[in-house]
């Protein structure tokens, strides 16, 4: 099993910025053999849609709604996965998960609020 851990939502004004942050701690095997890390967001009445992952080698795929405004990043070492999230607008206003892949399990956080709010 994994566990994963997120911090940093909160309420922002539009044009703000806000860091997240998602621990990932479990056995040595299992947090060794996580390959994607991610944070994927949801509305209310909506599917969870892609942010942003991030491969153990550092590739990364950003969704388009997001893209040149936030940037993902992983510390391996501390088995952490970071979202910075810059120029926020009222639509990013959502639930944000944080995600582990280990082949073939999809591992959650239990979530973290984002509110982009004046």
């Amino acid at each position: 099993q994994v566990q994963l851990v997120e911090s940093g939502g909160g309420l922002v004004q539009p044009g703000g910025s806000l860091r997240l942050s998602c621990a990932a701690s479990g056995s040595f095997l299992m947090i060794n053999s996580i390959d994607v890390m991610g944070w994927y967001r949801q509305l209310p009445g909506k599917e969870r849609e892609l942010v942003a992952t991030i491969t153990r080698g550092g590739a990364t795929n950003v969704g388009d709604s997001v893209k040149g405004r936030f940037t993902i990043s992983r510390d391996n070492a501390n088995n952490t996965v970071y979202l910075q999230m810059n120029s926020l607008k009222f639509e990013d206003t959502a639930v944000y998960y944080c995600n582990a892949y280990i082949f073939p399990v999809n591992y959650w956080g239990k979530g973290t609020l984002v509110t982009v709010s004046s």
